[in-house]
Protein backbone atom coordinates (compact mmCIF):
# COMPACT_ATOMS: atom_id res chain seq x y z
CA UNK A 1 0.00 0.00 0.00
CA UNK A 2 1.55 3.42 -0.89
CA UNK A 3 2.68 5.48 1.67
CA UNK A 4 2.71 2.50 4.19
CA UNK A 5 5.63 2.23 6.97
CA UNK A 6 5.91 -1.47 6.89
CA UNK A 7 3.96 -4.23 5.29
CA UNK A 8 1.83 -7.37 7.15
CA UNK A 9 0.13 -4.91 9.41
CA UNK A 10 0.97 -1.90 11.59
CA UNK A 11 1.14 0.41 8.38
CA UNK A 12 0.44 4.58 9.17
CA UNK A 13 -1.91 5.43 7.32
CA UNK A 14 -4.12 8.58 5.93
CA UNK A 15 -5.42 9.93 2.89
CA UNK A 16 -6.51 8.19 0.21
CA UNK A 17 -5.10 4.94 1.41
CA UNK A 18 -7.75 5.52 4.50
CA UNK A 19 -10.79 6.87 2.40
CA UNK A 20 -10.88 3.82 0.69
CA UNK A 21 -10.79 2.06 4.34
CA UNK A 22 -13.17 3.79 5.14
CA UNK A 23 -15.33 3.28 2.02
CA UNK A 24 -15.02 -0.60 2.64
CA UNK A 25 -16.73 -0.40 5.90
CA UNK A 26 -20.02 -0.39 6.77
CA UNK A 27 -19.66 -0.78 10.26
CA UNK A 28 -17.17 1.13 13.38
CA UNK A 29 -16.38 0.61 16.27
CA UNK A 30 -14.70 3.00 18.62
CA UNK A 31 -13.13 2.23 21.97
CA UNK A 32 -14.57 5.82 23.99
CA UNK A 33 -11.29 6.94 26.44
CA UNK A 34 -7.86 7.41 24.45
CA UNK A 35 -10.21 7.68 20.95
CA UNK A 36 -13.49 9.43 21.19
CA UNK A 37 -12.08 11.67 24.40
CA UNK A 38 -9.83 11.85 27.06
CA UNK A 39 -11.29 12.67 30.46
CA UNK A 40 -13.88 15.83 29.82
CA UNK A 41 -12.18 16.46 26.73
CA UNK A 42 -13.39 15.05 23.35
CA UNK A 43 -10.59 14.05 20.99
CA UNK A 44 -10.00 17.01 18.39
CA UNK A 45 -12.25 16.45 15.43
CA UNK A 46 -14.29 13.23 17.15
CA UNK A 47 -17.71 14.79 16.80
CA UNK A 48 -16.77 16.00 13.00
CA UNK A 49 -15.92 12.38 12.83
CA UNK A 50 -18.88 10.23 13.65
CA UNK A 51 -21.44 12.92 12.11
CA UNK A 52 -19.18 12.61 9.02
CA UNK A 53 -19.72 8.74 8.85
CA UNK A 54 -23.34 8.78 9.78
CA UNK A 55 -24.17 10.99 7.03
CA UNK A 56 -22.12 8.78 4.99
CA UNK A 57 -24.54 5.94 5.78
CA UNK A 58 -21.86 4.08 8.41
CA UNK A 59 -23.04 2.05 11.44
CA UNK A 60 -21.05 3.66 14.20
CA UNK A 61 -21.08 1.72 17.73
CA UNK A 62 -18.64 2.88 20.82
CA UNK A 63 -17.40 -0.26 22.90
CA UNK A 64 -15.74 0.89 25.99
CA UNK A 65 -14.38 -1.03 28.85
CA UNK A 66 -15.24 1.78 30.89
CA UNK A 67 -17.59 0.40 33.71
CA UNK A 68 -17.92 3.35 35.57
CA UNK A 69 -21.29 4.59 34.37
CA UNK A 70 -24.93 3.09 33.13
CA UNK A 71 -25.30 4.06 29.19
CA UNK A 72 -27.75 6.67 29.44
CA UNK A 73 -24.71 8.75 31.56
CA UNK A 74 -22.87 7.42 28.46
CA UNK A 75 -25.23 9.23 26.38
CA UNK A 76 -25.46 12.27 28.67
CA UNK A 77 -21.58 12.51 28.50
CA UNK A 78 -21.52 12.27 24.61
CA UNK A 79 -24.13 15.23 24.69
CA UNK A 80 -22.17 17.67 27.16
CA UNK A 81 -19.14 16.87 24.29
CA UNK A 82 -20.74 17.94 21.25
CA UNK A 83 -21.45 14.79 19.90
CA UNK A 84 -25.10 15.61 19.27
CA UNK A 85 -26.18 11.97 17.74
CA UNK A 86 -25.11 9.81 19.75
CA UNK A 87 -27.93 6.97 20.60
CA UNK A 88 -28.14 4.97 23.70
CA UNK A 89 -28.61 1.56 21.43
CA UNK A 90 -25.09 2.27 20.21
CA UNK A 91 -23.07 2.14 23.18
CA UNK A 92 -22.02 -0.75 24.14
CA UNK A 93 -20.03 -0.93 27.96
CA UNK A 94 -18.43 -4.14 29.65
CA UNK A 95 -20.89 -3.44 32.51
CA UNK A 96 -23.52 -2.88 29.89
CA UNK A 97 -22.95 -6.23 28.38
CA UNK A 98 -21.91 -8.18 31.74
CA UNK A 99 -25.78 -7.42 32.77
CA UNK A 100 -26.42 -9.01 29.14
CA UNK A 101 -24.44 -12.37 29.73
CA UNK A 102 -25.73 -12.42 33.14
CA UNK A 103 -29.64 -12.16 31.67
CA UNK A 104 -29.47 -14.20 28.12
CA UNK A 105 -26.20 -16.41 28.30
CA UNK A 106 -25.80 -18.19 31.70
CA UNK A 107 -27.41 -20.51 32.86
CA UNK A 108 -28.24 -18.30 36.01
CA UNK A 109 -30.78 -18.13 38.99
CA UNK A 110 -30.36 -15.76 42.37
CA UNK A 111 -28.70 -12.87 42.94
CA UNK A 112 -25.11 -11.33 41.87
CA UNK A 113 -22.51 -9.65 44.37
CA UNK A 114 -20.79 -7.11 42.32
CA UNK A 115 -17.74 -5.42 42.97
CA UNK A 116 -17.90 -2.23 40.95
CA UNK A 117 -19.05 1.53 40.83
CA UNK A 118 -22.95 2.77 39.95
CA UNK A 119 -22.30 1.82 36.58
CA UNK A 120 -22.03 -2.14 37.37
CA UNK A 121 -25.14 -2.13 39.41
CA UNK A 122 -27.20 0.14 37.07
CA UNK A 123 -26.89 -2.20 34.28
CA UNK A 124 -27.48 -5.04 36.55
CA UNK A 125 -30.81 -3.97 37.66
CA UNK A 126 -32.15 -2.48 34.38
CA UNK A 127 -31.19 -5.76 33.16
CA UNK A 128 -33.77 -6.90 36.05
CA UNK A 129 -31.32 -9.17 37.87
CA UNK A 130 -31.15 -9.27 41.74
CA UNK A 131 -28.12 -7.70 43.26
CA UNK A 132 -27.07 -7.93 46.93
CA UNK A 133 -27.38 -4.67 48.94
CA UNK A 134 -24.47 -4.13 50.82
CA UNK A 135 -24.38 -2.31 54.33
CA UNK A 136 -21.91 -0.28 56.00
CA UNK A 137 -20.24 -3.08 58.16
CA UNK A 138 -20.01 -1.64 61.81
CA UNK A 139 -16.45 -1.20 63.45
CA UNK A 140 -16.87 -5.09 64.86
CA UNK A 141 -17.96 -6.86 62.00
CA UNK A 142 -15.04 -8.78 60.21
CA UNK A 143 -15.04 -11.60 58.12
CA UNK A 144 -15.83 -14.34 60.35
CA UNK A 145 -18.98 -13.01 61.74
CA UNK A 146 -20.79 -11.03 58.68
CA UNK A 147 -23.43 -11.76 56.80
CA UNK A 148 -23.46 -13.82 53.06
CA UNK A 149 -26.78 -13.61 51.08
CA UNK A 150 -27.33 -17.30 50.66
CA UNK A 151 -29.00 -16.38 47.26
CA UNK A 152 -25.74 -15.24 45.73
CA UNK A 153 -25.07 -17.18 42.22
CA UNK A 154 -22.83 -15.25 40.79
CA UNK A 155 -19.86 -12.30 41.81
CA UNK A 156 -18.95 -10.04 39.17
CA UNK A 157 -15.79 -7.41 39.35
CA UNK A 158 -15.45 -4.20 38.01
CA UNK A 159 -13.77 -0.88 38.34
CA UNK A 160 -14.62 -0.46 42.52
CA UNK A 161 -12.42 2.79 43.79
CA UNK A 162 -14.19 1.30 47.07
CA UNK A 163 -12.57 -1.82 46.48
CA UNK A 164 -11.98 -3.56 49.73
CA UNK A 165 -10.66 -6.58 52.10
CA UNK A 166 -14.41 -6.97 53.35
CA UNK A 167 -15.23 -7.10 49.64
CA UNK A 168 -12.68 -9.28 48.51
CA UNK A 169 -12.72 -11.81 51.43
CA UNK A 170 -17.07 -11.73 51.03
CA UNK A 171 -16.78 -12.88 47.52
CA UNK A 172 -13.75 -15.56 48.26
CA UNK A 173 -16.73 -17.24 50.47
CA UNK A 174 -19.04 -17.19 47.53
CA UNK A 175 -17.28 -18.52 45.63
CA UNK A 176 -15.92 -21.47 47.36
CA UNK A 177 -19.32 -22.98 45.67
CA UNK A 178 -18.08 -24.51 42.70
CA UNK A 179 -21.59 -23.74 41.01
CA UNK A 180 -20.98 -19.88 41.66
CA UNK A 181 -20.05 -17.75 38.46
CA UNK A 182 -17.23 -15.62 38.79
CA UNK A 183 -17.07 -12.52 36.10
CA UNK A 184 -15.05 -9.88 35.05
CA UNK A 185 -16.39 -7.11 33.17
CA UNK A 186 -12.77 -6.13 31.55
CA UNK A 187 -8.98 -7.33 32.24
CA UNK A 188 -7.55 -3.49 32.00
CA UNK A 189 -5.06 -3.66 34.39
CA UNK A 190 -4.78 0.59 34.57
CA UNK A 191 -6.09 3.64 33.52
CA UNK A 192 -3.99 6.85 32.49
CA UNK A 193 -4.82 9.64 34.93
CA UNK A 194 -3.99 13.53 34.44
CA UNK A 195 -0.20 14.46 34.78
CA UNK A 196 1.26 10.89 34.88
CA UNK A 197 -0.66 8.95 37.12
CA UNK A 198 -2.64 6.04 36.78
CA UNK A 199 -5.50 4.23 38.51
CA UNK A 200 -5.68 0.21 39.02
CA UNK A 201 -8.13 -0.88 36.85
CA UNK A 202 -10.72 -4.17 36.80
CA UNK A 203 -7.73 -6.52 35.77
CA UNK A 204 -6.17 -5.71 39.11
CA UNK A 205 -8.86 -6.19 41.38
CA UNK A 206 -10.09 -9.36 39.59
CA UNK A 207 -6.41 -10.63 40.03
CA UNK A 208 -6.69 -10.74 43.86
CA UNK A 209 -9.62 -12.58 43.53
CA UNK A 210 -8.36 -14.76 41.07
CA UNK A 211 -5.44 -15.47 43.22
CA UNK A 212 -7.52 -15.86 46.66
CA UNK A 213 -10.19 -18.07 45.36
CA UNK A 214 -7.90 -20.23 43.31
CA UNK A 215 -10.06 -19.83 39.97
CA UNK A 216 -10.19 -17.87 36.82
CA UNK A 217 -12.76 -15.78 35.75
CA UNK A 218 -14.84 -14.96 32.58
CA UNK A 219 -13.94 -11.83 31.45
CA UNK A 220 -16.64 -10.15 29.05
CA UNK A 221 -15.51 -6.99 28.10
CA UNK A 222 -12.84 -6.72 25.53
CA UNK A 223 -11.31 -8.45 24.54
CA UNK A 224 -13.53 -11.31 25.10
CA UNK A 225 -15.47 -12.05 21.79
CA UNK A 226 -18.98 -11.94 23.83
CA UNK A 227 -18.67 -7.52 23.53
CA UNK A 228 -18.76 -7.74 19.23
CA UNK A 229 -21.40 -11.04 19.85
CA UNK A 230 -23.28 -8.47 21.77
CA UNK A 231 -23.33 -5.91 19.24
CA UNK A 232 -23.99 -8.58 16.25
CA UNK A 233 -26.81 -10.09 17.75
CA UNK A 234 -28.93 -6.62 17.88
CA UNK A 235 -27.77 -5.26 14.54
CA UNK A 236 -27.00 -8.24 12.43
CA UNK A 237 -23.07 -7.47 12.15
CA UNK A 238 -21.01 -8.77 9.72
CA UNK A 239 -17.45 -8.73 10.63
CA UNK A 240 -15.49 -8.45 6.95
CA UNK A 241 -17.36 -5.21 7.14
CA UNK A 242 -16.57 -3.83 10.43
CA UNK A 243 -13.78 -2.16 11.93
CA UNK A 244 -12.37 -1.72 15.60
CA UNK A 245 -10.77 1.19 16.56
CA UNK A 246 -8.97 1.71 19.64
CA UNK A 247 -5.62 2.70 21.75
CA UNK A 248 -4.91 -0.20 23.71
CA UNK A 249 -3.27 -2.53 21.91
CA UNK A 250 -4.00 -5.99 24.67
CA UNK A 251 -7.55 -5.13 24.57
CA UNK A 252 -8.76 -3.11 21.50
CA UNK A 253 -6.81 -4.72 18.45
CA UNK A 254 -6.43 -8.13 20.25
CA UNK A 255 -10.64 -7.35 20.52
CA UNK A 256 -10.57 -6.89 16.99
CA UNK A 257 -8.38 -9.59 16.01
CA UNK A 258 -10.51 -12.12 18.30
CA UNK A 259 -13.42 -10.85 15.88
CA UNK A 260 -12.06 -10.88 12.51
CA UNK A 261 -12.48 -7.40 12.20
CA UNK A 262 -10.18 -4.67 10.71
CA UNK A 263 -8.02 -2.65 13.52
CA UNK A 264 -6.79 0.73 13.96
CA UNK A 265 -5.00 1.85 16.44
CA UNK A 266 -5.46 5.50 17.32
CA UNK A 267 -2.23 7.25 19.06
CA UNK A 268 -3.92 9.41 21.46
CA UNK A 269 -4.46 7.22 24.29
CA UNK A 270 -2.67 4.47 25.49
CA UNK A 271 -0.38 2.45 23.35
CA UNK A 272 2.24 3.93 20.94
CA UNK A 273 3.54 2.69 17.01
CA UNK A 274 6.67 1.98 18.89
CA UNK A 275 5.15 -0.83 21.12
CA UNK A 276 3.14 -2.05 18.05
CA UNK A 277 6.15 -2.20 15.92
CA UNK A 278 7.94 -4.57 18.64
CA UNK A 279 5.07 -7.20 18.97
CA UNK A 280 4.93 -6.85 14.93
CA UNK A 281 9.03 -7.69 15.04
CA UNK A 282 8.33 -10.64 17.86
CA UNK A 283 8.83 -14.30 17.12
CA UNK A 284 5.90 -15.23 19.59
CA UNK A 285 3.34 -16.18 17.31
CA UNK A 286 0.86 -15.10 20.29
CA UNK A 287 2.29 -11.73 19.85
CA UNK A 288 0.59 -11.18 16.09
CA UNK A 289 -2.68 -11.04 17.61
CA UNK A 290 -1.76 -6.90 19.47
CA UNK A 291 -0.95 -5.71 16.38
CA UNK A 292 -3.21 -3.25 14.27
CA UNK A 293 -3.41 -3.14 10.76
CA UNK A 294 -3.50 0.34 10.64
CA UNK A 295 -2.18 3.32 12.58
CA UNK A 296 -3.48 7.15 12.82
CA UNK A 297 -2.71 9.65 14.93
CA UNK A 298 -5.86 10.40 15.37
CA UNK A 299 -9.66 9.59 14.22
CA UNK A 300 -9.47 13.33 13.40
CA UNK A 301 -7.62 12.12 10.17
CA UNK A 302 -10.63 10.31 8.76
CA UNK A 303 -11.88 13.76 8.34
CA UNK A 304 -9.75 14.60 6.36
CA UNK A 305 -9.80 11.16 4.73
CA UNK A 306 -13.72 11.16 4.28
CA UNK A 307 -13.98 14.78 2.19
CA UNK A 308 -11.09 13.10 -0.25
Amino acid sequence: MAGATASGGCQKIRGVQLHELLESKHNVLFDCDGVIWNGETAVAGAPEVVRALKQRGKRVFFVTNNCTRPRQSYVQKFARLGFADVDEQEIFSSAYCSAAYLRDVATFSGKVFAIGCPGVHAELRDAGISVVEEEEDGPDVNISNCALDPDVRAVLVGYDEKFSFMKLAKACCYLRDSECLFLATDPDPWHPLRGGRITPGSGSLTAALETASSRKATVIGKPSRFMFECIASQFDLDPESSLMVGDRLETDIVFGVNCGLSTVLTLTGVSTFEQAQVYKDSDEPKKKDFVPDYVVESIADFLEALEE
